[in-house]
């Protein structure tokens, strides 16, 4: 029972299949079917021009990034974003740009946040091109913002002439989670990244969405960061296979995730928990346990979880993780003395 994260998923019989049946061709080339059929569906899903896939989340994350920004440039997102903490430096080494981190809430900013911190035309100060917000937030608890915020956020960029871009690796979780709609997001954003190798399931992969140009920008980009693929096809199937299979079935990890949130509040050694909205749970451990030993004591049940902080545990939901595993869970957090 691996509640780390869930990109810990295994492909499933009908994904493996799916693998063995794709049609494959040269994706640099743009001659794979299988790569150019995902990119069709994710962008007709979204009601955006052109996709991109990647091989990875920070790749289509850094990708966009450099497109919207000159070196010099400077990005504005949370102190807890992923594109800012958990991407290698990518937005000064792949970009050449600086960040201007705002605190917000559990990884969310506001507009007036993004609007105080827009530098003046001014030659000594970073020209500020781009905002950069992330939905579900991970270290926010997997949390998700108000529609009415992130239009506020687009006026202001409207405003000021500057790019939005989202993170959106587990945008679908935000999806299910608010009942707001990928087209909505895909009329809102400049640009939007959605991974395939957390809840959805694939072993790897994401999807970088945007107007026709932006995207023959990205794929220039791409290809400079080494993610130019070949016979691509036969994990882009797997991406073909989760939108078809896996989108609806996310509510299940929302619903597991509240059962051992329920559980874990139960008991006194639990301290503060994040709203738990989607499929990731952070809390707080106290006396007698901490997070080391508390994430010790789960491994030797054969339970894996994630000491994120010295006060806090992160457990992820995922389409690996089973209603009696759920039970099995919470019957160890139980027992716990």
């Amino acid at each position: 029972m691996d509640y780390r994260s869930d990109t810990f998923t295994k492909p499933s019989k009908g994904m493996l299949n799916a693998m063995l049946e794709a049609q494959t061709g040269d994706d640099v080339f743009g001659e794979d079917p299988t790569v150019n059929k995902l990119e069709a569906m994710m962008s007709e899903l979204f009601g955006m021009e052109a996709a991109l896939y990647c091989p990875s989340g920070t790749m289509s994350n850094q990708v966009a990034i450099k497109v919207h920004t000159l070196p010099g440039d400077e990005v504005i997102c949370s102190t807890l974003a992923h594109v800012y903490i958990y991407e290698g430096g990518g937005i000064a080494f792949n970009a050449g740009a600086q960040v201007r981190a705002l605190e917000g809430d559990r990884g969310m900013i506001t507009a007036a946040d993004v609007e105080a911190a827009i530098n003046p035309d001014d030659v000594h100060k970073a020209r500020t091109s781009l905002v950069c917000l992330e939905n579900t937030s991970n270290r926010g608890g997997g949390c998700c913002y108000e529609w009415e915020q992130i239009e506020k956020i687009r006026e202001v960029c409207n405003k000021h002439g500057l790019k939005l871009h989202l993170d959106g690796a587990r945008l679908f979780n935000a999806l299910l989670a608010t009942g707001q709609t990928a087209a909505q997001f895909g009329a809102t954003f400049d640009s939007i990244s959605v991974c395939l190798n957390k809840g959805m399931g694939c072993p790897m992969g994401s999807v970088l969405l945007g107007s026709a140009a932006f995207i023959k920008e990205a794929r220039r980009v791409r290809k400079k960061l080494g993610g130019g693929m070949r016979q691509a096809g036969y994990m882009a199937a797997t991406g073909v296979y989760a939108l078809e299979n896996n989108v609806e079935r996310l509510a299940e990890d929302h619903l597991h995730a509240k059962k051992i949130a329920a559980a874990l509040l139960e008991r006194e050694f639990t301290g503060h928990m994040l709203p738990v909205e989607t499929n990731i749970l952070i809390f707080e451990v106290k006396h007698p346990w901490s997070p080391i030993t508390f994430r010790d004591f789960m491994q030797q049940q054969d339970i894996r979880v994630m000491a994120i902080s010295p006060t806090q545990v992160r457990m992820v939901l995922h389409l690996d993780i089973t209603p009696e595993m759920v039970d099995r869970t919470i019957a160890v957090i139980r027992s716990m003395e």
